[in-house]
Parts: structure tokens; sequence; C-alpha cells
């Protein structure tokens, strides 16, 4: 039998790790070990280990939960902190569903530990019947299956405020995940405690240590608002609300409230801080918008982007995402000049609303030096502004909703580097 050394300062494999089909899970634990991959650095892991022939070993034993081939490296960015985000690898997946475990992360006080045999949710105010609901209690309620996205009404800020070559799509709009999500209609719910008319909004309140706590107006609760307690087949992952969360389509991120354990109907907004002092978009005038509930319409290209290269000249499919939190996303539009001139891109699957859709778009490089842009348009006619026009009516300190066109630089060696400077 014909094996390949070890590489210079590797682990050796044995025969019989090899003929026992372990091969791959020591290949995992080689690409684990390295450093940077568990202490957060930059370091690039080495290629793992395995046979030459793999039709000449038996392969590796079932396990209770699969894995990833280690080949496959994507993961959140940055990670360690219990107040503060992390990033989708946008550039490293296709579709538009993110695997539950690479969905972003935005934390106020950290991930709560809850047990969900304890957990429950009450509902009260100006309702005819105050009730608490346990776990199992919803889950016996007529269920709902949607795909929707959740994005950080802060997505994009890095690159609005201060964009550089060696961003990737990542860092730019990375705080953009999409999950299939099965729950409860919160309208149900409503109605099982009998909503009085004079209630116009409801506070939702979190069970993480900050007490997150939001004001939303009842016509969202009528319309498509859920209470979930899966994301693509299954539980929440703690990270993202487990055992239950608030799923309010289209709207920022904060205000769908994660480890949610209460909602008062009311006849006004709360005024928390979470809608004062946080959450409010400040303006040149120097007052500030508030409530500024849906997400705009907005798009990025993937791929190509940094830190990848194109190999060669030749035809390249440029591909990416476009969404929007006011309905279905209607046309994404691609420039390979800089925004001289746009053409059409194609959209790929099923047009959802509250849900990205994936556009491509072929293209011929030729080797010449390129900037690809993006932009979208929804069905309430709103198109993708310039960073220039966006600052022009926001101001350059606005803090929240970032939906400028940003595209990426081709050089004519084919690196790819962030191009946010529209």
């Amino acid at each position: 039998m014909s094996r390949r050394r070890p590489t210079e300062g590797g682990p050796a494999l044995s025969r019989r790790a090899l003929l026992t089909g372990t091969a791959g899970a020591l290949g995992g634990a080689v690409l684990a070990g390295l450093p940077g991959v568990l202490d957060g650095q930059e370091a690039a892991p080495a290629r793992p280990i395995v046979p030459e022939d793999a039709t000449k070993l038996q392969g590796a034993a079932t396990s209770p939960l699969g894995e990833r081939s280690p080949f496959v490296t994507a993961s959140r960015a940055p990670y360690g902190e219990t107040v503060g985000s992390s990033l989708t690898p946008l550039q490293d997946l296709t579709g538009v569903v993110t695997p539950s475990d690479l969905h972003f992360e935005r934390h106020h006080a950290g991930i709560p530990a809850l047990d969900p045999e304890r957990h429950t949710l009450t509902i009260h105010g100006l309702v005819e019947r105050p009730l608490t609901f346990s776990v199992d209690d919803l889950k016996r309620f007529p269920q709902t299956v949607r795909t929707y996205f959740i994005e950080c009404s802060g997505n994009g800020r890095a690159a609005y405020r201060e964009p550089k070559p060696e961003m990737t799509a990542q860092k730019v709009s990375g705080m953009l995940s999409t999950s299939e999500w099965t729950g409860v209609p919160l309208a149900t719910l409503f109605r099982e405690v009998g909503a009085k008319p004079e209630a116009k909004w409801f506070l939702a309140e979190g069970g993480d240590a900050c007490l997150m706590t939001r004001s939303v107006p009842m016509a969202k609760a009528w319309d498509d608002a859920m209470v979930v307690w899966a994301q693509n087949g299954e539980p929440l992952r703690p990270a993202q609300g487990y055992p239950i969360r608030l799923l309010l389509p289209g709207w920022e991120g904060n205000i769908n409230v994660k480890w949610l354990r209460r909602l008062e109907l009311g006849a006004a907004p709360w005024m928390t801080r979470w809608e004062t002092a946080k959450y409010t978009d400040p303006r040149p005038d120097h007052t500030a918008d508030m409530f500024t509930f849906a997400q705009q319409a907005k798009s990025i290209i993937t791929s190509p982007s940094h830190p990848g290269r194109i190999a060669s000249p030749g035809w390249h499919a440029v591909h990416g995402l476009a969404w929007t939190g006011r309905g279905r996303i209607t046309k994404v539009e691609v420039s390979v000049d800089g925004g001289g001139r746009w053409h059409e891109a194609e959209l790929l699957g099923e047009v959802r609303p509250k849900a990205p859709v994936r556009f491509q778009h072929m293209w011929e490089w030729r080797g010449d030096a390129a900037t690809l842009l993006s932009r979208a348009t929804d069905e309430t006619g709103e198109v993708q502004p310039t960073r220039t026009a966006l600052i022009a009516t926001r101001g350059i300190g606005t803090d929240y909703h970032f939906n400028q066109i940003v595209g990426w630089q081709v050089a004519r060696d084919g690196a790819v580097t962030f191009h946010g400077e529209t």
C-alpha cells in the first residue's frame, strides 16, 4: 500500500488509523489544533491529511452529529465576546438559507442558559385573559413555516463610515442571515388572550441579562409576526434565542427579541432605552428618526469578492444576494464599469417576500481593471442609493439602516478588493 509521508511537523498517521477510517477525523483534529483556529488569529490553516486513494480504505463510521469536511473552513468572525457581534461568512455560502451554526450573532449581555421546561411566555396588559404559556403550550397551536432574513440595523456601518480595500463580504454585510423558521403566528396568541381594541402597541421582553425590551406596533402582530422555536428543521440555536424568540419579518434585527419571556399590550410605545438611547437614526440637523423598523433594499456581490482572485480571463459568474424588508426584490442590476452601464441580472430560485434572492450575471473578463457593483430594486420602487447620495441625505454620522451600493475592484492581475466609494 502506497502512503504519502506526513507533512513536515505534522502528526504521523498510522496504518491502523487509516484502515479504521479515522483519517478524516484526524485531519479535522489537525485543522482544529492549528494556531489561529481557536485563538481567533488570522493564520491560514494547513490542508488536512487524507489518504492518497480513498477507494482503498474503509471510510469513517457514522456519528451522532454530522460534520463538515475538514476542507470547508467557513466560520463566523470575530468571536469570543459576550457584548458584540460575530458575522456570517457570506462569501463562503451558496443559495439563500444560512446554516444555523453560521447565523450571525449580536449580543448585549451574552447568551443565557435557559431550561425549556421552565421557560414561559406571559402575555398581559390590555387583554381579556392574561395567560402564561409553556414552550409545549405554544407548540400545540397550529404551526407556520416561513423563510425570512434577519439583519442587524447596523449592518454595513463599517463600509459606510470608513470603507477599506481589505474588507470582505463578511465584514461589509455579514450581519445578515436567513433561516426557515417554525412557530406560531403572534396573531393567534393575541386572539387567544383576547387583545383589546385599544391596544395599539406591545412590549416584547427577552430573558437575557440586559432584559432587552422593544415596543412594537400591534399592526405587525396582525400581519406576519411569529413566535418561533425552530430554525432550519431543528430547535433554535442558543445564540438565536432558544427556546423561543420573536420574529418580525423584514424589521431590524434588534426588535426580533430573543429568549422571549413577556409580551405586554398597551396604548402607546414604552420608550425603553433600546429605542431612545439606542436604535434611533441620527440626522444631520441634530434630530433623530425613531421606530425606523423596516430594512431597506440592499444587495452585495459575494463572488468575486475579497480576498479572492480571478484566476484567468474568460467568462465568470458574478453572483450575490439581494434583499428588502419591504416585500420582494423585483430587479437586481450589475455594473462591471463602476456604474457607467447597468445590466439586469438573473434572479435565481423563488423570489419570496422578506427573504433574500440570489442573483447572477455572466461577465467576460478580458484582463482589464474593472469595478463590479450591484444595486437592487424592491416592489415599493426603492432603488439602492450611492454612498454619496446617502451621505447627502443622512449624514456620515447616521448609525443604522445602511443600504448604499457597494462593490469590488478587480485589478489586472485578478486581485479583488473592496470598493465602497460610490
